[in-house]
């Protein structure tokens, strides 16, 4: 079966830094991806060259079979991949419901719409004509994924989730993602909590100096595999 997206020998740089070195990647229709490693392994940047904020070639990566490396974010938006980025970055001058508005910009056709946003993170419903900045972290982080959602993408890109938030904040986001892909959605969860990458993944990818240095099923791999890829040691 063909992948839905696919990177193949995936390089990338910020100016003459090279930042990604070949990183191969496979996702099927359906699947939750986990992509670990420490700080500056690459995981990021891995996420912005699929969604085209870091120029990446045209051939190294490819969606529904296509080569859409290098394009227009905009552009690969409306083909139907959505970041959730690290940090969450919301508009602070609009409120909730205005933020998640942003995101249906690309007008593609589905089931997402305000109303399933707020079926989903009932907290925002309450909250929906406040400003962004006078939310809790956690709140921001739905907001963040509702406003990906509202675009309908058939890949959701999540970075950092769990970035700033208390131990039963992460379980409460992350308690969202069974019910995202029990409708078709396909998501790359990028995660510096290994437990959590493993416990909320199929598969896992670890990066390391930019560079694969582990892969397998998550269930599967040790944790004396995961440290020695993750640390290389």
């Amino acid at each position: 079966m063909e992948p839905l997206l696919s990177t193949h020998g995936l390089q990338a740089f910020y100016g003459d830094a090279q930042a990604l070195f070949g990183i191969d990647f496979v996702l099927a229709r359906g699947e939750i991806v986990a992509v670990i490693g420490a700080n500056g392994a690459g995981k990021s940047t891995f996420l912005k060259a699929l969604t085209g904020l870091v120029k990446a070639p045209r051939a190294a990566v490819r969606f529904h079979g296509e080569v859409i490396g290098g394009l227009a974010p905009a552009e690969i938006v409306r083909r139907g991949l959505a970041l959730v980025p690290e940090g969450r970055r919301l508009f602070s001058s609009l409120s909730v419901e205005e933020n998640l508005q942003m995101g249906a910009a690309a007008r593609r056709p589905g089931a997402w719409s305000l109303r399933r946003v707020y079926e989903l993170f009932p907290a925002l419903l309450k909250r929906r004509r406040s400003p962004a900045p006078s939310l809790s972290g956690g709140e921001q982080q739905m907001v963040a994924i509702g406003r990906a959602l509202m675009g309908n993408p058939q890949v959701l890109l999540c970075d950092e989730l769990s970035l700033g938030l208390a131990p039963i904040v992460i379980r409460e986001v992350y308690q969202a993602l069974p019910r995202i892909t029990a409708e078709g959605m396909t998501v790359v969860v990028v995660e510096q909590d290994v437990q959590t990458a493993q416990r909320v993944s199929q598969r896992l990818y670890c990066l390391q100096e930019g560079r694969v240095s582990l892969t397998g099923a998550s269930g599967q791999l040790t944790r004396e595999q995961i440290s020695r890829a993750y640390f290389g040691v």
